[in-house]
């Protein structure tokens, strides 16, 4: 297949040649260093006639290493084989393996997103992975990799299309990728600002000034030794976080909101605003000097067995100033379902009610949480929850009332004793776990049983406003379009529990 040829006769394509070479250069890499290094330090060293024992061992060991080489390459090209990929009746297919062989599907109209990713290597040779984030899909996510970058945008504007029901598999002309307006730009200083002014900056100085401290006070000096393999640590995880939201770009398209970033590694991700369960906007203490917040959001399909990717994949906002939070607020939920969505909003960011409506902890449970309990609180709309507590860090979630999957009322000893529960609303797994923390327990009941109610009209609406919930973005314009609820609804009904004590 070439570069310019879309798939989209069902037959059976391989993925680039040189694909088994960017996954596997490590070994390579390996093999290399193994088998050769004690020839090329010796040749360095200027010692490279040293008698015939030292050049019959080099040469079995070059020899060793040659048939180890040509085993490894061998391999690859197996893989490279055997790897096939398949658009048909309805499914992407991925066959591996040589001697254990491997099939891996997924229905297009289950694909929650796909995401074109670029390693560095990948990225040198112009190639990219298709991954495709299917529902309920599990730890069996399909990867399809590599493809050069423009037959991997192709690939997955045909996809995306035949999900969206735009497309139906009969094309015989490339179907063109959905075009976009770029809404959001996150500038590397402010990443780079937002960083040292992190939650781990913050403990980074607190331990510091704690370990100077307690060596003056002991006349010793190892307690400063003790954050040497801290900041290592911290180093290496203010680069991840520097290299996966350098050049943070954030666009709307009919397919969804699309995220770029990366600087080493790079990719390209699209989310669509219905696959979104729920959205948690924070903001550390050290922030607030600056209006600075980020976002993370629980995306249908993605899952926790996907945190070891990191946190990056669920960001919707690395940092931002408020106006740009309210703009991401927008795209996820276009319908606020209340008349001043400025105020509301914002009294959930800052935690400052100015009349907006919060149900905050009573007064007489302050002692439980006494410099959170006026920010603890909630607020329902006719389209979302929004739960809001935290001083030192705040802490908004938002979650649509149809994406509630079940809701949970807890109460403790010391809680009873109060007069106060907390409420749990449980949806998608992800960074965000919306709970409502110390509110009264008349309070909360009443919450319980409404929000079950809430939820169950959301989903009957949505429903009766789809055509066709396969396709779910058979409802969109072609071109570039205002925020849209998406289409798509969710089934799994509410489930009330109760678990008192």
């Amino acid at each position: 297949m070439t570069q310019e040829q879309t798939v989209v006769d069902g037959d059976w394509h391989r993925v680039h040649p040189a694909s088994p070479f960017v996954r596997g250069w490590v070994a390579l890499a390996a093999i290399v260093y193994f088998f050769g290094r004690d020839t090329f330090e010796r040749a360095i060293q200027g010692r490279g006639n040293l008698g015939d024992h030292f050049n019959e061992r080099a040469l079995l060991l070059l020899a060793g290493g040659v048939v180890v080489l040509l085993l490894a390459l061998g391999s690859f090209v197996l893989s490279w084989y055997f790897t096939r990929y398949q658009l048909a009746e309805g499914y992407v297919r991925v066959n591996t393996g040589f001697l254990f062989k491997q099939q891996r599907q997924a229905r297009l109209d289950r694909v929650q997103a796909i995401d074109i990713v670029q390693p560095l290597l990948a990225r040198i040779f112009g190639l990219a992975e298709l991954k495709f984030e299917v529902a309920d899909a599990g730890h069996s996510a399909v990867r399809l990799s590599y493809l050069r970058l423009e037959q991997a945008k192709q690939l997955r504007a045909t996809i995306l299309g035949r999900a969206a029901g735009i497309a139906d598999g009969s094309e015989t002309v490339e179907v063109p990728e959905a075009p976009e307006q770029v809404v959001l730009y996150v500038p590397p200083g402010r990443l780079v600002g937002s960083l040292i002014l992190s939650e781990q900056s913050f403990f980074i100085v607190l331990s510091a000034i704690a370990s100077v401290v307690v060596s003056v006070l002991t006349e010793s000096r190892a307690f400063i030794l003790y954050l040497i393999p801290a900041i290592l640590g911290l180093g290496t995880a203010y680069w991840r976080s520097f290299n996966t939201g350098y050049n943070f770009t954030a666009a709307i398209s009919p397919d969804g909101i699309r995220l770029r970033y990366g600087l080493l590694d790079t990719r390209a991700q699209t989310v669509p605003p219905g696959r979104i369960q729920a959205l948690k906007v924070t903001q550390p203490p050290l922030w607030r000097i600056l209006g600075w917040y980020r976002i993370h959001v629980n995306v249908a399909g993605y899952g926790e067995h996907r945190r070891s990717e990191g946190e990056h994949r669920t960001m919707l906002l690395p940092v931002g100033r408020q106006p740009e939070v309210m703009m991401m607020l927008s795209l996820v939920l276009p319908d606020p379902g209340t008349a001043d969505p400025e105020r509301v909003f914002a009294a959930g960011l800052t935690g400052l009610d100015s009349g907006a409506g919060f149900v905050t902890t009573p007064k007489r449970a302050w002692i439980l949480s006494p410099l959170g309990w006026r920010r603890n609180g909630f607020l329902s709309t006719d389209t979302a929850l929004l739960l809001r507590s935290g001083r030192l860090w705040r802490k908004l979630v938002v979650v649509p009332h149809q994406r509630t999957q079940s809701i949970a009322l807890h109460q403790g000893p010391l809680a009873r004793l109060f007069g106060v529960a907390d409420l749990v609303l449980h949806t998608t797994p992800g960074p965000v776990a919306p709970k409502l923390i110390q509110a009264a327990t008349e309070q909360a009941v009443g919450l319980f049983d409404q929000q079950a109610v809430r939820a169950r009209k959301a989903r009957e609406l949505q429903n009766l406003a789809q055509d066709n919930s396969e396709h779910w973005l058979a409802q969109r314009p072609s071109a570039v379009p205002a925020p849209q609820r998406a289409s798509t609804p969710q089934r799994a009904s509410t489930q009330e529990e109760t678990d008192h004590g």
